[in-house]
């Protein structure tokens, strides 16, 4: 009984929470019918203007654009051959060279290798651009110099063709080398021993590989001595020189 009789905690029911919704909902409309009346009594307020304004213009002059000439990029996108060295008075153009307009097309470039099918599928999956090339020989012995432009769109194909190069030639036979300045990486070999085949006078030989950009230099002497250090160098140097 006496449980019965002593006060219970009332709570919050359904019917408290609806009244105070229904409440809350006619402040919100009687609030929203006086702001439309007020702002009916007042004039129309001007829109800001859609045009940006004007931005003054920096200071100081325009930078000067960089002169063809000294635009590396103009230079390796226009005629290739332009950018080889030319032949030394007292040489003469090699005659394998006749006909070939100064260019070597991917078929050829790729007789030059010990298996041409393979090199010729591998240069196409290195993107192989085109090649320009130019050949002399002298009273004993002769010159190529060979400009190979790869399209480097999906892979850096110069610097792995330079490097390729390089490494076959530390597989050969015992050379010197010497790093080409202002080429990075590029080096330049001269082979102790001379190359011998039956019914050939043997033949001495050195030879430079380096690139700039998408462009690789290959040089290639040959000759009836030793091919002297400064030779090679100096060819190196003075054809990167023009890349």
């Amino acid at each position: 009984m006496a449980e019965e009789a002593a006060p219970r905690r009332r709570r919050r029911g359904r019917r408290t929470m609806l009244l105070i919704c229904a409440a809350a909902v006619l402040g919100l409309v009687a609030g929203t019918c006086t702001g439309y009346l007020v702002q009916a009594d007042r004039e129309p307020t001007k829109l800001p203007s859609l045009a940006q304004p004007v931005l003054a213009p920096a200071g100081g002059a325009a930078p000067k654009r960089v002169p063809a000439s000294r635009d590396r990029r103009v230079r390796t996108d226009g005629d290739l051959r332009e950018l080889l060295l030319k032949k030394p008075r007292g040489t003469k153009d090699a005659e394998w060279l006749e006909g070939t307009d100064g260019w070597m097309d991917l078929a050829a470039y790729a007789e030059t290798f010990d298996r041409p099918a393979g090199s010729f599928e591998g240069q196409l999956e290195h993107e192989f651009r085109r090649a320009a090339v130019t050949a002399w020989d002298g009273d004993s012995y002769s010159v190529e110099i060979r400009l190979v432009q790869f399209r480097q769109e999906e892979v850096l194909a110069a610097a792995d063709s330079s490097e390729q190069a390089q490494y076959w030639v530390m597989q050969g036979p015992e050379s010197d080398g010497w790093a080409i300045p202002g080429t990075g990486d590029g080096m330049a070999y001269v082979f102790e021993e001379p190359e011998t085949e039956p019914g050939y006078e043997p033949v001495y030989t050195a030879e430079a590989h380096a690139r700039r950009g998408d462009v690789v230099m290959e040089i290639w002497i040959n000759g009836e001595k030793r091919i002297d250090k400064k030779m090679i160098m100096d060819l190196a140097k003075r054809q990167m020189e023009r890349l």
